[in-house]
Parts: structure tokens; C-alpha cells; sequence
């Protein structure tokens, strides 16, 4: 995808140099009324543009009906205050010079994954048509402004309400004054500059763009392929009529991106061939898959996403980026939920990347964001209630021998100082909800938390940690925890958490002692547990992933996308 900024960068010149055929046709005007697509009307009354007739027009907006207009009819009255009642687009009978810029960048919300009809670009250029009709120039003002308002704060902090459309989403967003924002960047003299610093700046959301922009270009080209259908698993050497369609459907993201790996020579055998299985191993690792070379459901599904399902993955999961804070920090841990992937990022690169198990669909992980404090060596598994009655009870009750197997060991309450109990003492076949009891798993081999967990302030009782259940790491989908973070690398993180890959050595070395030790951080970590489908590698390359938690079909149902 290395021609993808040229893309933009063509795109953003035809928008800032050809406004007038941006549209062809416009809807006509209908009873002299003009809406931005928030329910704010403005009646078409006034012959003449000054801060009188602004401040009197404003003084009879229709009221809001939402809690979006009431959004836009505060912050555009108080924008005008802020300036006096001038007019700024409509001055001394037409128009000034960055009224240009204002359409240019409306236009381009759609390189942002935004729609620039929700920002009234249709209605903005019949306005800019009828300029010379007194009448409107201050619908043109008005709305210019309101437009402008809403597309500052949609870039800024995200067009979406967070915790109205996805409960599971508890990072705070971004606070943003959208009215001082315009009157500071109108004030500055180079209005362009400030609207175009307005969306994220990493590196995620950028190649996020660029991948938006290149498949909205496929679809223009009308690159579309037949769905692969349904089959039984295809193992290397087997054969299967829908072989040729797969090698088919790799070849052509050879053209798209010129893979060396999909460079395969054009053949219609049924056969699963060595050239084809690299190319599927290939594909499976680009996809977060396990690179076993085995065409399975998921393989499947990942093989016939189409350029349509990764504009709109693309679009939610930017929208999901704009929702974080702006400064993430210099040195912070990125937890990819659907993805199934953590990132240590330093000055916005990558210098580790794991695979990570995260929790089932009835116990799922949720997005917020912390700050590392310290690492448990040899930890103890103080295991929750409901993990305790729901998991571990019925185990015991079939097995009288399973606790001590598992060296868990019972308690009467949670400070654990007293004696453990002795499990043949109780009558475990009595029990059930209303379990009385505390259970602890001892360090070592068997417990569920490895030999090292990273804890961070939360109210989900979630933090990171090792597993003795490696084989897990190998499965596509990875949702087998009770919603805390199992880690792949779990050593290599602490070296980074640490910020001293030599202290790993010290670490094996207290671990062997078998003792539970603390180590503090000497400055806590930023940590974001975020959901996103759409993510990147090391290496740049834009991956796609399934919608394990359904949260992506919560932001496509509000966004009406």
C-alpha cells in the first residue's frame, strides 16, 4: 500500500482546487428554510448581514429537539458572542477568501471516515450559488458556522457518544470547546492549518486513512470477487474445487499490494499446493490468524471480507480512535481486545508485540485506561467469587480430589491469615451460590496466573498476566479468560514495563526462588485495553479482525453509517 499518501495527497489537492464540481446537482430550496442535519432551522427573513441581524436571527433559531441541537445552538450562539456578532464567511457583500477552505475541508471528512452530508455540504454550495441574493447570505454565515462547529468537535473528540454507544467503553473522552477552538483558529491567520490538526495524529489512524482511501478506490475500479463458499477444512495436499477461487482471490491482493508471498502463478488445479499454502500462511498472519496453513471457517471469513465490510470496519474503528485521548504518552502499553494482540509503543513505534488471550463472551474485557504500578512475581490467584462458584465448585464436586490437585487451598474469609481448611471437612455437595467459602491457588507450576502478573488501578479486578496454558496462543480466536489479560511474552513485557530489558535476568532470578515478590515501577505506565477490529503491525501493515463482542455492530447502528 506504499502509494497510498500520494492517494490522499491527489485527493485533498482536487478538494482544495475544484470546489465548484464537487457537486453537479443540488436539491432546490424549499420554502426558503435551510437545515444542517441537526434540527436548527433559520428562517429566511433579513436583506442585510451585520451583527444586528446576526444576534436577532440567533435570538430566533427554532429551539433544539435533541441533545445533539442543543449542543449546536449553544456552542453557535456563544461562538458569535465570542466574536462580537460579526459575520466571518459573508463580508462586504460576498464572500471571504476561507469560506474555500471551510468547504474544502467539509468535503474531506469522507478521507476521515466521516460523511460530509452530516455536515451540510449540499446545502453550503447552493448557499455559495445564491450568494448574490441578499436573503441568504446569512443562512450561508449560519450555517457555515454550524457546520464548521460540529465538524471540529466530531474530529476532535468523535461524532459518537462513547458510554451511550458502547457500555463497555470507560475511557473518558476528550474534553473540546468547539467554539473557542474556530475563534482561536479564525484569529490565528491560518485557518487551514488549524482544522487540519484537528484528528488524531498516530500512526494507527493515519494508516487507518490511507487503507479507507485505498479501498474506497477499489470500489470505484469495481474490484469485487465471488464468495468463497462454505467447505470442510482444506489441509495442505487436499484437494477441493474451491481451491482455484482462493488462489484466485490471493492473486488479486498480489495486485492490490504486491505481496511476494501472493505472487502465485495462475492455475485452475483443485489441488492445495506449497505455493498456495505459503500465500495462506501469509494471509493468516496479515489477518491475526494462527499461520498454520489450514483453510478453515475463519481463514474463510477473513478471504471474503469485502473492500464494503473493511471501509465500514475502518470507519468504526477510527471513529474508536478519535474517542481516546489525545496524548497517549511517550511510552505506553496498547491491549488490542478483538484483535488479540498488545503493543509496546515507544514514540509511536512498535518495539513489541505479543499475542494475548482475552475474556469469553459472557465474561468480556472491557475498553478503559490505567497505569501500570507494579509486577507480582509468583503470584497467588485470589480466585473471585464467581469464578469460584461457577468454574471451580462443580469440579470439586465431582472430584473431592480436584482443589489439592490444583493446590487451592480454602479459607474462611479473605485476609487468609488464618489456617486454610481442610477440604474433606466440608460437604462440597451442599454448596452452591451462596458459597461461604474464599479459594486461593499457591504459586507455582499449576497456578492460572503463570509466574508474573502486572497490576494497574481498575474497577474490573482485570490485569495482565502468564499462563501455564501456552497452546492457547495458538487458536484464532482467543477468548478464554474470565476478562483478564493472558500474555505470550510475559517476561519481554516486563522488561519494557520496566524500562530495563537487563532486569529480566533479575526477574528469572527471583522467580526461581519460588517466593512472591513485588516489584514497584519507578514511574507507573500507561495502559489502553481498547476494542478495535481495524489495527496495524511493526511492520505498517493494516489487519482486519472479527467482531468477537458484537461492539462494532453498537457503533454502525448509532452512527447510521
Amino acid at each position: 500500500m506504499s502509494s497510498l499518501p500520494g492517494e490522499l495527497e491527489g485527493i485533498s489537492r482536487f478538494f482544495y482546487s475544484s470546489i465548484g464540481s464537487i457537486v453537479t446537482k443540488i436539491r432546490a430550496l424549499q420554502m426558503g428554510l435551510f437545515a444542517i442535519g441537526v434540527g436548527i432551522f433559520f428562517p429566511a427573513i433579513a436583506d442585510t448581514i451585520n451583527a444586528q441581524s446576526l444576534r436577532h436571527r440567533l435570538d430566533r433559531i427554532s429551539l433544539p429537539s435533541s441533545n445533539n441541537d442543543d449542543f449546536a445552538l449553544a456552542t453557535l450562539k456563544r461562538f458569535y458572542a465570542m466574536h462580537d456578532y460579526q459575520p466571518v464567511w459573508v463580508q462586504e457583500d460576498k464572500l471571504a477568501p476561507i469560506h474555500d477552505i471551510v468547504i474544502a475541508f467539509i468535503a474531506n471528512a469522507e478521507q476521515e471516515g466521516l460523511d460530509n452530508q452530516d455536515y451540510a455540504l449540499e446545502e453550503l454550495l447552493h448557499l455559495r450559488e445564491q450568494i448574490h441574493t441578499k436573503p441568504l447570505w446569512l443562512e450561508l454565515e449560519l450555517q457555515t458556522t454550524q457546520a464548521l462547529l460540529l465538524l471540529t468537535r466530531d474530529l476532535r473528540r468523535g461524532r459518537l457518544t462513547a458510554a451511550e454507544v458502547d457500555p463497555d467503553w470507560h475511557i473518558k473522552q476528550p474534553d473540546f470547546d468547539a467554539a473557542a477552538y474556530l475563534q482561536q483558529a479564525i484569529a490565528s491567520g491560518d485557518l487551514k492549518a488549524s482544522l487540519e490538526s484537528l484528528p488524531p495524529t498516530t500512526k494507527i489512524y493515519q494508516l487507518m486513512k490511507q487503507a479507507l482511501a485505498h479501498y474506497r478506490k477499489q470500489i470505484t475500479q469495481g474490484n469485487h470477487w465471488a464468495s468463497i463458499p462454505e467447505t470442510p477444512l482444506i489441509r495442505p495436499n487436499m484437494s477441493h474445487p474451491a481451491i482455484p477461487l482462493i488462489r484466485k482471490r490471493i492473486a488479486h491482493d498480489f495486485v492490490q499490494y504486491g505481496y511476494p508471498e501472493y505472487d502465485l502463478p495462475f492455475s485452475n488445479d483443485q489441488k492445495y499446493d506449497a505455493h498456495l499454502v505459503d500465500a495462506i500462511k501469509a494471509f493468516q498472519e496479515r489477518n491475526g490468524l494462527n499461520a498454520d496453513g489450514i483453510i478453515g471457517k475463519n481463514t474463510r471469513d477473513a478471504l471474503n471480507r469485502t473492500p464494503e465490510q473493511k471501509i465500514q470496519q475502518l470507519r468504526v474503528n477510527m471513529e474508536r480512535l478519535r474517542w481516546l485521548p489525545r496524548e497517549l504518552g511517550d511510552r505506553y502499553l496498547l491491549v488490542n481486545i478483538a484483535g488479540f494482540q498488545l503493543a509496546a509503543i515507544e514514540q509511536g513505534q512498535h518495539v513489541l508485540t505479543m499475542r494475548i488471550i482475552v475474556g469469553r463472551d459472557y465474561r468480556s474485557t472491557p475498553s478503559f485506561d490505567s497505569r501500570i504500578s507494579h509486577l507480582v512475581l509468583n503470584p497467588y490467584w485470589n480466585i473471585p467469587h464467581s469464578i469460584a462458584t461457577k468454574d471451580l465448585l462443580p469440579k470439586q464436586q465431582a472430584n473431592p480430589t480436584y482443589f489439592a490437585s490444583q493446590s487451592i487451598k480454602i479459607y474462611s474469609n479473605h485476609d487468609y491469615q488464618t489456617d486454610a481448611l481442610d477440604p474433606d471437612s466440608i460437604d462440597w455437595q451442599t454448596l452452591g451460590k451462596r458459597f461461604p467459602y474464599v479459594l486461593r491457588q499457591d504459586p507455582g507450576a499449576k497456578n492460572a496466573l503463570g509466574t508474573i502478573k502486572f497490576m494497574f488501578p481498575n474497577p474490573f479486578s482485570i490485569y495482565l498476566h502468564d499462563t501455564p496454558s501456552k497452546q492457547l496462543f495458538r487458536k484464532d480466536i482467543r477468548t478464554f479468560s474470565s476478562g483478564c489479560i493472558r500474555l505470550e511474552k510475559p517476561l519481554q513485557l516486563a522488561g519494557f514495563v520496566l524500562n530495563e530489558p537487563a532486569a529480566v535476568t533479575d526477574l528469572v532470578a527471583k522467580i526461581e526462588t519460588g517466593k512472591t515478590t513485588t516489584v514497584h515501577l519507578p514511574k507507573r505506565l500507561p495502559i489502553y485495553l481498547i476494542y478495535l477490529t481495524t489495527w496495524i503491525d511493526d511492520q505498517n501493515n493494516v489487519y482486519f479482525s472479527s467482531d468477537i463482542y458484537g461492539r462494532d455492530k453498537r457503533v454502525l447502528k448509532h452512527a447510521r453509517w
